[in-house]
């Protein structure tokens, strides 16, 4: 993504929505499970400045990716209401990122935008502009977030997926899983691996 006054303005607005959405979502399934932890950290609203991170913001704004302030929950208060229930909080932040980028293709799939006739300014973006890349955004957030290492919400997913023996050495294996992860992005963004299924979902959404 190529950086002028349009992306940066494009960016601006996903960060407005997409990252409070998330961790939104993240505060309300955890309420929802029994979990007021959120709640009672402040973090159970839409507002930006309740979730953005600082250096996360402004990654975002430069380089077409961040993270926000991940919001705390107490597993021992999620498992005491349902065994799945931290495995569901950890996916609603993913799910929020993938019904955005749904909603953002409909104009495309109804016919009141087409992909060939966008025109990418490099001032001020156009509406089909605007949410192709609030598309492309929101669903590499979801991917990214998805991958199955701490602290990432795919983590907490694998983990009540998993067999028991390996959900055991999972569980040791999670304070060198953020390197692991490190590692993982970095050969990601060196070899494009994670822009594979980005941009197959891209053309799926977008026909």
């Amino acid at each position: 993504m190529n950086l002028s006054l349009a992306t940066i303005l494009t960016n601006l607005i996903v960060l407005l929505i997409a990252f409070p959405l998330h961790e939104f979502a993240h505060a309300w399934s955890a309420n929802a499970f029994g979990d007021d932890t959120p709640r009672r950290m402040g973090r159970l609203t839409l507002n930006p400045l309740k979730h953005l991170d600082l250096f996360g913001s402004l990654m975002l704004l430069v380089a077409g990716f961040g993270c926000a302030k991940p919001v705390p929950v107490n597993p021992y208060a999620l498992e005491r209401h349902s065994r799945s229930a931290l495995m569901w909080v950890s996916l609603a932040g993913p799910l929020s990122n993938l019904a955005l980028a749904l909603l953002a293709v409909l104009p495309f799939r109804l016919g009141f935008l087409s992909i060939s006739s966008i025109e990418f300014s490099t001032t001020f973006p156009s509406l089909g502009q605007f949410l192709f890349y609030f598309i492309y955004i929101n669903l590499l957030l979801a991917l990214f977030n998805l991958i199955p290492l701490a602290p990432l919400d795919g983590e907490k997913v694998l983990m009540f997926f998993a067999p028991r023996s390996l959900a055991k050495t999972l569980d040791q294996l999670r304070p060198y899983q953020p390197i692991f992860l490190m590692a993982v992005v970095f050969l990601a963004a060196r070899t494009g691996l994670l822009y594979l299924p980005l941009n197959w979902l891209m053309g799926l959404l977008l026909g």
